[in-house]
């Protein structure tokens, strides 16, 4: 467990996407009538959604997550609501609702949420505390709207560069096992594209 005080960030899986119209229109599915019911928790209908990478990002985080108090080690950004917990539960309402926010740093229905909590978050970290972004560094989705709150707090995984989502997945999981976690780079001034690395080796179950 990090000595530093640490949040990670966890990207969306897509809620507009095929798999999310899969829980929202299904009748057969006893996950589908979970969550059109008591719910289920958010990690869990983003890791269906987005299968192995968010299972990665969300295992990785409840393991290395070292929050401020009151908070926990793994927020999600979810289109809408800002930075929620990942045990957070929601319905099928909530993810139609998400569904019709664009992850766009010039949406404000995605914009402004997430500002509003980053900035709590920010006030709340101490001196040394760092911010982990688990998600692609490549686009401006995500790092615009939270270097402008956390600058150079934000950190990402150095090892994240060149990797598909598979593959970033799969690393999370091995660190997770291993007890290791990556190592982290400040977002600002990083180099965000690079060659692809070699293929992670198999391991044995």
């Amino acid at each position: 467990m990090p000595s530093t005080t640490t949040v990670f960030l966890l990207s969306p899986a897509n809620c507009a996407g095929k798999r999310a119209q899969i829980l929202l229109r299904s009748r057969s599915s006893v996950f589908a009538a979970r969550l059109a019911g008591e719910g289920a928790p958010l990690g869990e209908v983003f890791t269906f959604m987005s299968s192995l990478y968010f299972r990665g990002k969300l295992t990785y985080a409840n393991a290395f997550g070292a929050p401020p108090g009151g908070w926990s080690g793994t927020l999600v950004m979810a289109p809408g609501m800002g930075l929620v917990r990942g045990d957070l539960t929601i319905r099928s309402n909530d993810l139609r609702a998400m569904a019709e926010v664009p992850v766009d740093p010039g949406e404000p229905r995605y914009r402004e949420p997430l500002v509003r909590d980053a900035r709590s978050l920010a006030s709340a970290l101490e001196a040394d505390g760092r911010v982990v972004l688990l998600g692609s560094v490549a686009t401006s989705k995500y790092i615009e709207p939270l270097t402008e709150v956390f600058g150079d707090r934000l950190l990402f995984p150095g090892a994240f560069v060149g990797r598909g989502d598979m593959s970033r997945g799969g690393l999370l999981l091995r660190c997770v096992r291993a007890g290791t976690p990556l190592e982290y780079v400040q977002v600002q001034g990083a180099l965000l594209h690079g060659p692809r690395p070699a293929r992670l080796r198999k391991v044995g179950r």
